[in-house]
């Protein structure tokens, strides 16, 4: 049986990137999504690459509001038709680097909204609703940066440090309630967005990875669906790092 045999998840961010290969892993495992994304055109063209109506779902989400993401929730418990969801993904992201000295007040407060906050309500919202069907399994996206601080990145650096007190603090407030939170942390991710680095830059970067490669977006999605899954029925509040041994 698929490990995700019937359930539905919502996926914060799905249209493209990790998110996408998020929602791609768990259709394969038996799934029905619904992503949530600012870009309506990109939802929609990502759900007819994932197989149409039938398995996914695309609705228009700005997860620093809570009125959005109480939709988009809503919007799986209809689909779902069951009254409940079973999983969330909070995946949704943004970056707007600069060193601190350059960056502005609101590129600080955009990159902390759209990945704490966004994170908080999918967190606090899924948690409502599962802790009545007495199950569920919420996965919050950190990063490696989360971790370790990179150069140019203190907004997104504290941001994804923040998820992992996040992830730990609701953990242990819903555990009695059968819900599961989790967090992975993400290294260096094969994507449009990486590959456009300076070569040079991607060579350092590389240079730090025993693994000596690059995770492609499905093997972080592999690690969501274990953690979505009743494989990892006994872990909560665990933070896993998909980063080929790098920063270990």
């Amino acid at each position: 049986m698929p490990l995700l045999d019937g359930r539905i998840a919502v996926i914060t961010g799905g249209a493209q990137g990790i998110g996408y290969a998020i929602a791609e892993r768990f259709i394969a495992e038996g799934a029905r999504v619904v992503i949530g994304d600012l870009n309506l055109d990109a939802t929609e063209a990502a759900v007819a690459k994932l197989g149409g109506s039938d398995v996914a779902k695309a609705v228009r989400c700005d997860v620093t509001s809570a009125a959005d993401v109480q939709a988009l929730i809503d919007a799986a418990v209809e689909f779902g038709g069951r009254g409940t969801i079973d999983i969330m993904v909070n995946n949704a992201g943004i970056t707007r680097d600069a060193t601190m000295r350059k960056m502005t007040e609101e590129q600080f407060d955009q990159v902390i909204d759209v990945h704490l906050k966004g994170c908080w309500n999918g967190t606090r919202l899924a948690a409502n609703l599962m802790r009545e069907a007495k199950r569920g399994a919420i996965i919050n996206i950190s990063s490696i940066s989360g971790k370790v601080g990179l150069v140019g990145q203190t907004n997104y650096s504290a941001a994804k440090a923040g998820i992992v007190g996040l992830t730990k603090a609701a953990a242990k407030e819903v555990a009695h309630l059968g819900v599961r939170v989790n967090a992975v942390q993400p290294g260096l991710i094969r994507s449009a967005m990486t590959e456009a680095m300076p070569q040079r830059i991607w060579d350092q970067k590389l240079a730090e990875i025993p693994m000596g490669r690059a995770a492609e977006p499905s093997e972080v999605a592999s690690v969501v669906a274990f953690l979505a899954s009743d494989m990892s029925s006994y872990m909560t509040g665990c933070v896993l790092e998909i980063t080929g041994g790098r920063h270990i």
